[in-house]
């Protein structure tokens, strides 16, 4: 069951006596409004104005809410007024300047005549310019608005919100500036030709939310033609949390990698990703199950990708659906659609089971049903224990790549990001509901960075 996550504030105009605020409150509580806030705006002509801040399920269950309130004539509900919208407004990030500019000779130094010797340094030594420009701790965060998650194509300016965010994650994690860049072209070429065309200003490159399977021709090319770090989150961010978390959930069962049976619900991006990085860290049974059922050598499939998988996973030929594969599976991964598994499902897996069921908002299987049959129960939800997200990840790793100017992301620093994380987790504290740590875990990011900084310090651009 859903629980109520979305605050909104309901401005309420009522008569003026000892009832009008707890009439109001009941009506709400009563139908699954939790009310969080109560605060006293004014009165006149004998009415009393007030606001009930409250959490509800969504904008539907506001209005919903409004419509009960309204029931009595003598009611009116002046206003939703949503707090997400209101973080939203004039945008989430901003520029400030690091240096004062506030007399003639800042002016000089910061811009004109100044300046002119900074890009005669570059000039001479391009490599300069990680130096003495924004280059060195900027982060490109490039989409098309094409797979936005949860909500699919919706397009470069509905997409701004979402790469805002991630660039204020950058920032608050991990101290990396970022910028929110999307653009109006789902053209495979013509990405890979913008993103080249801006790359000079910027020291990596965050792909997100482009529709598979374009992302991985984007992806794949602009690893080959840049010399700074590219990095498709919805991928490779994905795979790295869920190698942590499975690192520590395999501890936990006392079951190894090498021995564990697998099932991948979903082979678009992350899928495909994640199937990868298990294989590189020694998983030898792994099933991948798409739409149309199971991958595996019998089947062809017209998408490289996709047939990579097919031909080089599902060891025991297991042909059928996603529950004929899950019998007898150590692990779930589901990065695919909500409800399509039961607990009875669950249940048909092998003793002390893993699940990690991504999908979001609505998890593959419900976790409390998976809960009665696994040992280990994931999501990517925040109000379930044991939360996969990506942001666990990102900060810290591009962190470190910036700190050792690393020239490509490699699946070795996937794999020490990713251990980093696990290791955050201390073997004392390891159990059922804590097998990763928190989004807001003190020093993660630098954790990971510090890992990849030790790891890879320039000169060993692996």
């Amino acid at each position: 069951m859903a629980h109520p996550s979305y605050a909104v504030t309901l401005r309420i105009r009522a008569p003026f006596d000892a009832q009008a605020v707890p009439k109001a409150t009941r009506v709400i509580s009563d139908n699954g409004g939790m009310i969080t806030g109560l605060d006293m705006v004014g009165t006149e002509d004998e009415k009393l104005t007030f606001d009930v801040t409250c959490l509800t399920l969504d904008l539907g269950h506001a209005k919903m809410l409004r419509s009960h309130l309204q029931t009595d004539p003598n009611v009116t509900v002046l206003g939703i007024h949503d707090s997400t919208v209101q973080a939203h407004l004039g945008g989430k990030i901003e520029v400030t300047l690091k240096r004062p500019l506030k007399t003639r000779q800042d002016l000089s130094r910061i811009y004109t005549p100044g300046v002119a010797a900074i890009c005669e340094r570059i000039v001479e030594d391009p490599a300069e310019a990680r130096r003495l420009t924004i280059k060195r701790n900027t982060v490109a965060v490039v989409s098309d608005g094409t797979a936005v998650l949860g909500l699919g194509d919706i397009g470069p300016k509905a997409a701004m919100p979402v790469m805002e965010g991630k660039a204020a994650l950058f920032k608050n994690f991990a101290n990396v500036d970022a910028f929110p860049i999307c653009l109006d072209t789902k053209d495979t070429d013509e990405i890979v030709s913008i993103v080249k065309a801006i790359a000079p200003g910027f020291a990596g490159v965050n792909l997100e939310d482009i529709s598979a399977p374009r992302c991985f021709a984007i992806e794949r090319r602009l690893k080959e033609e840049l010399d700074i770090p590219v990095f498709h989150d919805d991928q490779h961010g994905t795979a790295v949390v869920v190698l942590a978390a499975l690192i520590n959930a395999l501890k936990f069962v006392g079951k190894r990698i090498e021995d564990a049976k697998i099932v991948v619900s979903g082979v678009g991006a992350a899928g495909n990703a994640i199937i990868r990085l298990l294989i590189g860290q020694g998983a030898h049974d792994i099933i991948g199950a798409g739409r149309a059922g199971t991958l595996g050598v019998f089947r062809e499939e017209p998408d490289p990708d996709r047939n990579w998988l097919a031909q080089n996973t599902n060891p025991r030929k297991i042909e059928g659906s996603l529950k004929d594969a899950l019998v007898g599976a150590d692990v779930f991964i589901g990065v695919s659609a909500g409800n399509i598994l039961t607990g009875d499902d669950i249940a048909t897996m092998a003793d002390d089971a893993i699940v990690f069921a991504l999908a979001n908002p609505t998890p593959e299987v419900d976790p409390l049903a998976a809960g009665e049959h696994a040992a280990v129960v994931a999501t990517g939800r925040s109000d379930y224990p044991n939360q996969i997200n990506n942001v666990l990840a990102f900060p810290g790793l591009f962190r470190g790549m910036l700190d050792v100017q690393a020239e490509r992301v490699s699946d070795d620093m996937l794999v020490v990001a990713a251990n980093a994380i696990a290791g955050e987790v201390e073997d004392a504290e390891l159990n059922a509901s804590y097998i990763i740590p928190g989004v807001f875990h003190p020093g993660l990011a630098e954790a990971v960075a510090s890992a990849i900084r030790e790891e890879f310090a320039t000169g060993q651009k692996r």
